[in-house]
């Protein structure tokens, strides 16, 4: 079948940042656009190999593998790509978006047209590998900082087209998301504060502008432009790339008038001794920009 490529828009949201809901991501409209162009990208005029070969009408079974131990993410974007593909194909989820899944496990089973599965393979591999990598990956950063209060966050790194998939993976390995684009929320960087000539100076100027209320956040370099930034009344501070004392400072100074964010540098290693000076957020890129794909594969058999 030949699958067009519907108008890709930007989405436009209506949610909190830090807060976007599973339901949220399920309800999306562009997660069809979304699977539309890729299974466009893939497929086009057909799935010449499996045409050529494969009787039209005959029948076969499929299992989804997962080859490694992880967190299963995009189980619901597999099934609505080979619905899409073929509305007859039987699609049986195993387990959760969101569980943990051992080697070897079988986390969902499709039954259909040889010719339909096939072509839908692939595209629907890919979704839930790299989903299921960022879960994975999301999970184990969560669990390194059980027991304190900070939060982890996504960031904009995500891959062009894809990022409702790659933080909907995120949200489901247990983090939260930071804002969905520059359309949702006031991030004021360092680029904004030189053309402002200084922190406070840009804050005005959004304010003047902010009649949605959106959430404004300052990134500060050190603790004299954390001072600035907290005398300006904003929402978030973020602690761009500081020394874990000056992250200590930041907390004691602040003193809870407002959410502390850092970012820059974080890893497996530092995370929790970064969550435990009491900062809000820790934000990491490498959640979505350098991700390893969780090992799934689709075995096929006839009955």
């Amino acid at each position: 079948m030949v699958v067009i490529a519907k108008p890709f828009t930007i989405p436009r949201s209506e949610t909190v940042c830090y807060n976007q809901s599973l339901m949220d991501f399920k309800n999306n409209k562009n997660i069809q656009r979304t699977i539309d162009f890729a299974l466009f990208e893939d497929i086009k005029n057909g799935d010449t190999t499996s045409q050529w070969i494969m009787p039209k009408n005959l029948l076969i079974n499929g299992d989804i593998i997962v080859k490694e131990n992880g967190v299963i993410a995009g189980i619901e974007i597999a099934k609505q790509v080979f619905k899409t593909v073929d509305k007859n194909i039987n699609f049986k989820s195993l387990v959760k978006d969101g569980s943990y899944v051992k080697k070897g496990q079988i986390v969902a089973h499709v039954r259909g047209k040889a010719i339909s599965i096939l072509s839908a393979e692939r595209t629907a591999l890919n979704f839930i590998q790299r989903m299921s990598g960022i879960a994975t990956m999301t999970s184990l950063i969560c669990k390194k900082i059980q027991g304190t209060k900070t939060k982890i966050l996504d960031t904009r790194k995500t891959v062009p087209g894809l990022r409702l998939f790659d933080k909907w993976a995120v949200s489901l390995g247990g983090g939260q998301n930071h804002r969905f684009g520059l359309y949702d929320m006031i991030l004021i960087k360092n680029n904004h504060i030189r053309a402002a000539k200084s922190i406070t100076a840009a804050v005005e100027k959004i304010k003047i502008h902010n009649v949605k209320n959106l959430l404004i956040e300052v990134e500060v370099e050190n603790l004299k432009q954390l001072k600035e930034a907290l005398s300006a009344n904003v929402d978030i501070i973020m602690l761009d790339n500081m020394s874990l004392k000056e992250i200590k400072q930041a907390v004691k100074i602040v003193k809870g008038k407002v959410k502390l964010e850092v970012s820059g540098g974080i890893n497996k290693e530092n995370v929790l001794k970064i969550a435990k000076t009491g900062v809000d957020y820790i934000s990491i890129g490498a959640l979505t920009h350098s991700v390893k794909a969780l090992d799934i594969s689709l075995k096929i058999y006839q009955q």
